[in-house]
């Protein structure tokens, strides 16, 4: 038995689960493709930055416009090798990956259940990484960079449609209503959770935007 799906998402079924493969939109693999893009743009940028200021440590990032957004601070801080090299490399990868799988749905691939949790798998963890260095840069690094600010938004987006495409497809058990709300509002948790990150970026340098 099929359920109700907005164009282009039709032949994602309830009957996934039970051994079927499914692929996803044209909309839905060019959202993977262009936040896989932004997200390879800013590792690149911030990357080639880390490299400058590796060689001239009066070397200051384009980005660093101003006492809070000072991307500067940010490459020099050792959350920015969290896991032993530079998070931007990590991303020029995982990036990568996301721009390849959005690709191979535009050419109508399907893959099987494993697949989309595995994918859904790395999105957790790569949005419980950006939340962890969102807290890092906001309340013990005290700035901000604007290219990881890109990177934050971009997977934030990318884990909740891919989360709600796997409600969707039944891959992610939930009450029928859930699976309603991910088919028909799929775009506004990501948009709650955006805006939740820019009160607290707000909220923490209030006199510095305010004054």
């Amino acid at each position: 038995m099929t359920t109700t799906a907005p164009p282009g998402e039709a032949h994602v079924t309830a009957d996934a689960p039970k051994g079927g493969a499914v692929g996803a939109s044209k909309a839905f693999g060019w959202m993977l493709i262009i936040t896989g893009a932004a997200g390879l743009l800013a590792s690149w940028v911030i990357t080639l930055d880390k490299f400058k200021l590796l060689e001239d440590k009066n070397f200051k990032p384009a980005c660093s416009i101003n006492p809070v957004i000072a991307c500067g601070n940010i490459m020099e801080s050792d959350q920015a090798a969290a896991f032993g090299a530079p998070n931007p490399m990590i991303g020029l990868v995982a990036y990568g990956v996301v721009v390849c799988v959005g690709v191979s749905l535009l050419t109508r691939v399907t893959f099987p259940r494993w697949y989309w949790l595995t994918f859904n798998a790395g999105c957790l963890f790569g949005v419980g990484f950006v939340s962890w260095l969102q807290y890092q840069s906001l309340y013990v690094i005290g700035n901000l960079c604007l290219w990881c600010c890109l990177a934050w938004v971009i997977t934030i987006v990318m884990f909740w449609y891919v989360t709600a495409h796997n409600v969707r497809a039944g891959f992610l058990p939930a009450p029928a209503a859930v699976r309603g709300f991910a088919d028909e509002f799929p775009w506004v948790l990501p948009v709650l959770h955006i805006g939740v990150i820019g009160i607290l970026v707000l909220t923490r340098w209030w006199d510095f935007w305010t004054g």
